[in-house]
């Protein structure tokens, strides 16, 4: 196991870094009760050239400064006033880019993220949306700002390994505001039959 630094996070090529965190696990220590899931599922935003992205032509607001830090900072955002939103700031400092933790596949406190979520079983639904894998693991918008560091929140290399084609890219979800940027191939998602055997290995 090994905490993935700044290093990690500080490097320029958004798209690849959102592909190489499928398969790293979200760990956090809220108010001492530990959790985590692996990150099955991401979605890459390019700061101010990217349509769908909060930092599209250089906005900057209350809310989104956080992306213009340098990566390695966690950037939680409230959606519909009730989803709190995960995502990544990655690259150096004054480039807004950042990539959105959409689903998790529940590993260490589950029993922790049952009550969190108010349910009683497993489904497959559980942590399979943005909204529901912060829920899972505690986060909430308090957060955004948080350093990946190990303490509160932070991503764990477990040394689990994928082929490139368990990888599956295809367009961002939500996003057709942004147009031709709508149909760009940056969402990574695990593979149904892997997240499945995965799931039932842990859990059944």
């Amino acid at each position: 196991m090994k905490v993935l630094g700044k290093e990690f996070f500080l490097r320029n090529n958004v798209v690849d870094i959102s592909r190489e965190l499928v398969g790293k696990f979200l760990v956090t220590n809220i108010k001492g009760k530990l959790t985590s899931g692996m990150i099955s599922e991401t979605e890459a935003y390019r700061g101010v050239v990217d349509k769908a992205s909060h930092a599209y032509g250089g906005k900057r607001t209350a809310r989104n400064e956080v992306m213009y830090g340098a990566g390695g900072n966690s950037y939680v955002y409230l959606c519909y006033g009730i989803h709190h939103l995960f995502n990544v700031v990655t690259n150096k400092e004054g480039t807004p880019h950042a990539i959105l933790i959409r689903a998790i596949i529940p590993k260490d406190g589950l029993d922790i993220m049952m009550k969190r979520r108010k349910q009683t079983k497993l489904t497959r639904k559980f942590s399979d949306g943005p909204g529901t894998t912060s829920e899972a693991l505690g986060i909430k918008t308090l957060h955004s700002g948080e350093p990946l560091s190990g303490k509160t929140i932070w991503i764990e290399d477990r040394g689990i390994k994928f082929r490139r084609n368990d990888i599956i890219a295809g367009p961002r979800i939500g996003v057709d505001y942004a147009g031709e940027d709508a149909l760009l191939p940056y969402r990574f998602r695990l593979n149904e039959k892997l997240i499945t055997e995965i799931t039932n290995e842990w859990h059944s």
